[in-house]
């Protein structure tokens, strides 16, 4: 890290520690330090020849369920294997230190940040170790609990023959109820916006950045590349979530 990183950084941390609201926003980059490919990465060997469309949408699972149910089990038991980093420990440490004041917001799938620490994060895009089913049950009583479908690839409802789905946001699909607003809330009251390892090309989450800043926040953007919403920040980091976020956060 040089001078002016560690000045910038030092900076970061002082208007950290005076903060009454912190609003911190993590993609992909945050869990790619822990092992976990981006959703494109994680497209490579077998699954390169694939269709992003294909595996990470309705219809494509609809078409081929085996398929995308595969690619999934493959994608989970990466995650499974990952292990939180150095960032994850630094954003779960300051949320313990200073109770009511964080809230983290996340892009990813995985469960690094809970297993850090961080069990109340708002999650975006699902929970990719969550199961659901496609369709709402027709069985009578409706069988909400996904444990009761007969094993298979992918499990199915044993009354009706629907399928079970990962739990996460596939293109086209809509927020879970209440997460995006509780998000919006979170960017719009903070005194301090900080954005981990996202490209900023993903919407609607790219927009919070915006959001705090037009209502005063300082916006400080933390990332080893540039981002489609670095116009957004006060101040811009190159670097990573792991070998920077231990000192952000160091007290």
């Amino acid at each position: 890290m040089d001078e002016h990183t560690r000045r910038d950084v030092a900076d970061l941390r002082v208007r950290l520690l005076a903060a009454q609201k912190v609003c911190v926003l993590t993609g992909a980059g945050m869990s790619a330090e822990s092992g976990i490919p981006t959703f494109r990465d994680a497209q490579t060997g077998l699954w390169a020849k694939f269709d992003p469309m294909q595996l990470a949408s309705e219809a494509g699972f609809r078409s081929d369920p085996r398929l995308v149910w595969d690619w999934y089990e493959h994608r989970r038991e990466g995650v499974r294997r990952a292990l939180p980093n150095a960032g994850h420990l630094a954003l779960a440490g300051y949320a313990r230190r200073r109770p009511g004041r964080l809230t983290l917001i996340t892009q990813n799938v995985d469960d690094l940040h809970q297993r850090a620490g961080n069990t109340d994060a708002l999650r975006l895009h699902g929970d990719i170790l969550l199961d659901r089913w496609l369709e709402r049950c027709t069985h009578q009583p409706s069988l909400l609990d996904v444990s009761s479908a007969v094993p298979g690839r992918p499990p199915k409802c044993p009354h009706c023959a629907n399928l079970v789905r990962p739990g996460v946001v596939w293109f086209g699909e809509q927020l879970p109820d209440g997460v995006m607003e509780a998000a919006e809330q979170a960017a719009f009251e903070c005194d301090v916006m900080l954005v981990v390892g996202t490209s900023g090309a993903v919407w609607p989450a790219a927009g919070l950045a915006q959001v705090a800043r037009e209502a005063g926040a300082h916006v400080a953007i933390l990332n080893p590349q540039e981002s489609a919403i670095d116009g957004e920040a006060h101040l811009i980091l190159r670097g990573t979530a792991a070998g920077v976020l231990p000192g952000v956060f160091a007290e």
